[in-house]
């Protein structure tokens, strides 16, 4: 069984309570479970990590190595500015990332425009509420 790792940067543990009209209202909580139900149909295993600390979040990249499949990573803000976020990412290779975000970053202030992670990523999905993290399972089971 393949197992993925969703990792989930500072703040969105607030998703349903914050900005409900960029984020929805449904909470984070329930927003996981559906990943997990719909990972486990698929016959993946998905565990669910969310920090919002920048070394939290880096120690849990450093050990996706051999222990993961896959990682879908919502780095939050740090996407705009961890370097840091970044360079673990590059340390881990070959485990494929994914780059997700709720809204479309691009659509957003100019400063949400920039990912310092998403060379380092196999590829980018924003935009799509929820389903990011539905859309990166199967970008993941497709690789």
């Amino acid at each position: 069984m393949k197992k993925y790792l969703m990792l989930l940067g500072p703040n969105l543990n607030m998703v349903g309570i914050r900005e409900k009209s960029i984020y929805g209202a449904q909470t984070a909580e329930s927003i996981n479970d559906d990943v997990k139900r719909y990972a486990s149909d698929r016959g993946v295993e998905v565990e669910i990590f969310q920090s919002n600390s920048e070394g939290a979040l880096i120690d849990k990249i450093h050990s996706s190595l051999g222990t993961y499949d896959g990682v879908i990573i919502n780095a939050g803000a740090y996407t705009h500015y961890s370097y840091a976020i970044r360079d673990a990412i590059a340390a881990v290779k070959p485990v494929p990332f994914i780059e997700v975000h709720m809204s479309n970053i691009h659509s957003r202030e100019e400063f949400r425009h920039n990912s310092v992670i998403a060379a380092e990523c196999v590829g980018q999905i924003a935009g799509f509420g929820k389903n990011v993290y539905i859309l990166a399972i199967e970008a993941l089971l497709m690789m």
